[in-house]
């Protein structure tokens, strides 16, 4: 059988150790094309690049993956979806996988992820689409008591299909392999970021600021992804890009217009 074309993408750079970790996966299953940032886009959430030119750069970043495209993008992980997809793909791709993130896009945190959006990019276009993220923010981190779980996650994927208008938002906790209870599908947490702006001045007497903040859990349920994290558990919440408030159209029809 023909094997499967796999779009790598990610939000922290073509060379960071998540994406090295994601492309040595998915060569296992299929055939592999990475489009990714030349830099790290991390909280870019889905922003384009539209008044600068687009530059794109064939790579070869490990001697190991002699077999697999790479190309650079000087833009947004929602753009190497778009140049992947229109310049850069010899066809339309059988999935995109974008991560695996350095820290986790649990709960709010995925309305400002740059690995989710590439995700959802790739969903708008119709391609079954998945954000991989570990919840460990280091650039040293150990991905690899993810492997067989980002495996069978993108397994089940190919061969059950993606629901349409829907992208999958996986968490990894972090934690040792053997302590990893199992996969949990779930529901995206209520919570904030409690922020605030730490100001500074510079030497010649400018002001700037820093935001900083603490993370506001405000859902106490047992279907979430905060709670299968906090538990053991691989979170799977499946996303819309359809941001409708469908429950709200029959009271707005009440309103005198």
């Amino acid at each position: 059988m023909e094997k499967p074309l796999i779009l790598v993408t990610n939000d922290d750079g073509i060379t960071a150790p998540g994406l090295r970790m994601l492309i040595s996966i998915m060569k296992k299953i299929g055939d592999v094309v990475v489009v990714a940032p030349d830099s790290p886009q991390s909280g870019m959430g889905h922003a384009i690049t539209l008044d600068t030119a687009l530059f794109s750069k064939k790579m070869k970043i490990d001697l190991d993956n002699d077999d697999i495209e790479e190309y650079s993008c000087s833009g947004t992980p929602a753009d190497c979806v778009k140049l992947a997809l229109q310049e850069l793909l010899p066809k339309k791709p059988d999935i995109c996988v974008s991560g695996i993130n350095h820290g986790a896009n649990s709960s709010i945190n995925v309305i400002y992820s740059g690995t989710m959006s590439a995700a959802i990019e790739a969903g708008i276009e119709g391609i079954p689409a998945i954000g991989f993220s570990l919840c460990d923010y280091n650039w040293d981190a150990d991905f690899s008591h993810a492997q067989d779980f980002i495996a069978t996650i993108v397994t089940q994927a190919l061969e059950n299909g993606i629901p349409k208008r829907t992208v999958l938002n996986v968490n990894i906790p972090k934690l040792e392999k053997k302590k990893i209870k199992g996969i949990k599908v779930c529901r995206q947490a209520k919570a904030n970021w409690k922020e605030k702006f730490d100001k500074r001045t510079n030497p010649m007497g400018k002001d700037y600021y820093w935001l900083t903040g603490e993370f506001e859990l405000l859902d106490k349920g047992e279907d979430t992804d905060e709670w299968a994290l906090a538990n053991g558990y691989i979170s799977v919440v499946p996303t819309q890009f359809d941001l409708t408030a469908h429950h709200v159209i029959q009271e707005l029809n009440t309103w005198n217009f």
